[in-house]
């Protein structure tokens, strides 16, 4: 008789799968412990619940399937980003949060537990961005006009002496930690350094107007880069530092394209256009527009919540926070600055709670809470203020910026 062959071959079949879904959830290798997150709403649940790295660099799940179906995974890039979850050098840092005041050549620091200024200091001319390096060990003041970087030591909070370096608007760093990019927006190039001395590798000459805001694919094989002035987005290939595509936004030349942030399942990055008043949706690989979400007037700034779930995004023009649930990408709530605003850059707490964001044109910081959206506090600051750095935050390595962690 072939039936209890036939039994046994089927259980075989069944054992032979149960391990191998079972060897699909590893633990990410050399992956940090994850301390328990601060608040229910906060937590990050990716479908299957346990995380393997990927080749792609991204985090996938094995979800439990039915015998003789295909795989399937899911990606969040943001997995290591989640509430408290510090890791590295970033556990040492002293929680405080950093405004470049692009007006008067300073950097204020605010306790974010007492909601005060309790220093101030002097940088360069026209200090932009205040950025964490890929190793999480120093945070950048770029100070775009005197061509010159000034580290500061996240530990104590104090700044050290400045490194040349032209033309530094904004400062990115490669997935692998092997380059930083300082974004040189005035002179049109992508300028690839040494990430610790930042003595100069190859500088790129993009062929658009305006280059200033970087996000990388999952995979980190390519970037996308904003260009304010011309309307367009580059493609660029990181390991071989060339320009592989350009791509003019539907508003021509007139749009101008801002902040860009990665979706949490590497799929479409959104682009915040100041004059479209809202986000472009853009297929990385395919490199197209696939479709706008309206957030509200002079959108700027692009910030996701711990969980992964949502997209915040600042009106600078209108005074207002859109929130976009990446789900449905949709904007489900708008939170409106009481008397008005300019909200622009900055970053959400380490343990998820708070929105601090700096009033571009009303020299103040605000602290938002993610909860509800009500304003916590309003904190008078130098002149201008512009790209707010939290620090620290959580993940694995800092791609730069404000703080953009994987």
């Amino acid at each position: 008789m072939l039936w209890p062959v036939i039994t046994i071959a089927m259980a075989t079949a069944v054992l032979l799968l149960a391990l191998a879904q079972r060897d699909d959830r590893v633990a990410p290798a050399a992956a940090p412990p994850h301390p328990r997150a601060v608040a229910a709403e906060d937590q990050i649940a990716v479908a299957g619940g346990s995380h393997g790295a990927t080749a792609a660099g991204g985090i996938a799940s094995s979800t439990p399937r039915a015998a003789g179906s295909a795989p399937t995974h899911q990606i969040n890039v943001y997995a290591h980003d989640g509430p408290n979850m510090l890791t590295g050098a970033a556990r040492r840092a002293r929680p405080l949060i950093y405004v470049p005041n692009s007006g008067s050549n300073t950097v204020d620091v605010i306790n974010p537990a007492t909601r005060r200024v309790i220093r101030q200091f002097p940088v360069g001319l026209e200090p932009q961005h205040v950025v964490p390096s890929w190793d999480l060990k120093r945070l950048y003041v770029t100070n775009d006009q005197s061509n010159t970087l000034t580290p500061i030591n996240p530990v104590t909070g104090r700044p050290g002496r400045p490194i040349p370096v032209a033309d530094p608007y904004n400062l990115y760093f490669t997935p692998d930690g092997s380059r930083a990019i300082v974004v040189a927006e005035r002179l049109d190039r992508l300028d690839f350094r040494n990430p610790h001395t930042f003595r100069l590798i190859h500088s790129l000459h993009v062929p658009c107007a305006g280059v200033d805001h970087i996000d990388f694919s999952a995979s980190g094989r390519y970037l996308l880069a904003t260009c304010e002035f011309s309307g367009q987005i580059l493609k660029v290939d990181v390991k071989r530092e060339r320009v592989i595509g350009t791509l003019q936004l539907p508003d021509g030349a007139g749009g101008m394209p801002q902040d860009i942030k990665l979706a949490p399942d590497g799929k479409l990055f959104y682009v915040a256009d100041m004059m479209a008043n809202g986000l472009w949706k853009i297929d990385g690989r395919r490199f197209k527009v696939t479709g706008f979400i309206h957030t509200g007037a002079g959108v700027h700034g692009l910030y996701p919540s711990r969980n992964a779930r949502y997209l915040y995004a600042t009106n600078r023009g209108e005074g207002s926070i859109s929130v976009i649930s990446f789900r449905t990408g949709r904007v489900v709530k708008k939170w409106w600055i009481p008397g008005g605003g300019s909200p622009d850059m900055g970053g959400v707490s380490a343990n998820g709670r708070v929105l601090w964001v700096s009033g571009r044109y009303n020299d103040v910081v605000y602290a938002i809470s993610t909860r509800n959206g009500r304003l916590l506090a309003k904190i008078p600051v130098g002149a201008s203020p512009h790209g707010l750095c939290v620090w620290p935050q959580p993940g694995r390595y800092s791609l730069g910026h404000t703080g953009i962690l994987r």
